[in-house]
């Protein structure tokens, strides 16, 4: 089972991602933050909220387009996982393990600068989400030893 809901994260990604895009979303109760420009500030953000705030959600998409609008559906859906020796982001197609800001996937691995930290996958980008929100699903076993069953 994943984390359970906090704060403003509870809403659907679908509305987190069309906030983002500029489109009327469903949203409840005022949010108030900082204007958000960069990497740095929207982590920062995320960190000091404990949540995913409108204007971090807003920043994450105007910075990284459609890979962070995926992020946060990941995040939304606890996509990420967490097992002793990786941590792992499920995607409709495949697991993707991370780290150190760098993914398995193709897209990291072909399109991506990976000392740029405006360049990341989605894969990345959930990760480094998830774990300032409190969003990542721990599991207490070998993710080698899960992907022998898979």
């Amino acid at each position: 089972m994943g984390c359970p809901a906090r704060g403003s994260i509870e809403r659907t990604a679908s509305a987190w991602i069309a906030f983002a895009r500029g489109i009327e979303p469903v949203l409840t109760g005022p949010v108030e933050a900082p204007r958000v420009t960069s990497v740095e500030q929207w982590q920062a953000a995320l960190e000091e909220a404990g949540t995913l705030a409108p204007e971090a959600a807003k920043a994450i998409v105007s910075l990284h387009g459609d890979r962070g609008a995926r992020a946060i559906e990941a995040v939304s859906e606890d996509r990420v996982k967490q097992y002793r020796d990786f941590t792992v982001v499920v995607g409709h197609s495949g697991e993707h393990v991370v780290e150190n800001g760098g993914c398995t996937c193709k897209d990291a691995e072909y399109n991506l600068d990976r000392d740029d930290p405006a360049q990341r996958c989605w894969h990345a980008l959930a990760v480094e989400i998830a774990r300032r929100v409190d969003r990542v699903d721990h599991h207490d076993m070998w993710y080698s030893d899960v992907r022998d069953f898979l």
